[in-house]
């Protein structure tokens, strides 16, 4: 049986970049608080923990000689100033892509223009973009929900950086159709998970199984998990290497895998042996 890794996996520029500031931090002898986990990935999170991260739920945790972590899907600018005052020091680690949305948001709402985000509301990134424009913003998740939208002023549309390309098109249409004067329409999906998805719907479609690792609370996990469903039925999300039913490989010539953008390479490799070890007993 052959394991066939997609052309795109894993760690996004984002999260790397989240788990590298922490480690500095960690090397300069910080006791090191998050604010919510620092990425969707409970194996990770339990990795930095064993070196002393910790994850708060709210500022008023934070105390004076402690860093304070910004997670990479970003906070509101209320809870910055909270964590600002709060902390000796603060690390922020918003993936520069989730930042260029909150930055969209706040520019437009500044021009009294409204804006249109597609994405999931109870997202963390999503709850972080709505504070920089309260007044201004509406979160939807798909097109059906343009219709109960007020008119909208000059609206900006744009996205939550992990959400599938086609629903973000639909929405921006929609919103054409209904707005008062003009539209700017600006794509913020993250260029990491666009890659992932296209490797992983190329590869779907050329193998018998198909393995997505990631936490299930992992937005561009769960829509990785869709689009290779769209092209393997017996596609399955899974955490760890124990949740790898050898049944479900029963006569695969040819398994596929790919990682969710929180997904460290250990975990990817450890889980690429198991499914080999299976191969072979197979």
């Amino acid at each position: 049986m052959q394991v066939l890794l997609a052309d795109e996996y894993g760690f996004c520029f984002g999260v790397e970049r989240a788990v590298e500031m922490v480690e500095e931090a960690l090397g300069e002898g910080d006791t090191v608080r998050t604010l919510g986990p620092l990425i969707h990935n409970d194996q990770e999170m339990s990795r930095l923990a064993t070196h002393g991260v910790s994850t708060v739920n709210a500022p008023v945790q934070i105390k004076r000689g402690e860093t304070a972590v910004i997670r990479a899907h970003g906070v509101t600018p209320q809870v910055e100033q909270e964590l600002r005052e709060k902390a000796s020091k603060v690390v922020d680690a918003t993936c520069p892509f989730v930042t260029k949305v909150q930055k969209l948001a706040s520019r437009a709402a500044a021009q009294n223009r409204h804006v249109v985000v597609v994405g999931n509301p109870e997202h963390p990134e999503m709850i972080g973009v709505f504070g920089y424009a309260p007044e201004h913003t509406f979160v939807i998740s798909d097109v059906k929900e343009v219709a109960a939208l007020p008119k909208l002023n000059n609206p900006l549309v744009v996205s939550q950086t992990t959400i599938k390309l086609q629903n973000f098109l639909d929405v921006a249409e929609a919103v054409k159709q209904k707005a008062e004067g003009e539209t700017q329409i600006v794509n913020t999906i993250c260029s990491a998970t666009r890659d992932r998805q296209d490797a992983a719907r190329a590869l779907a479609g050329e193998v018998d199984a198909f393995y997505i690792i990631g936490g299930r609370h992992s937005s561009n996990s769960r829509k990785l998990l869709a689009v290779c469903k769209e092209q393997c039925e017996k596609s399955f999300l899974i955490e760890t290497e124990d949740e790898i039913n050898a049944e479900d490989l029963q006569g695969a010539k040819r398994v596929g895998l790919t990682a969710g953008a929180s997904t460290p390479n250990w975990l990817i490799k450890k889980i690429t042996k198991r499914l080999e070890e299976i191969g072979a007993e197979n």
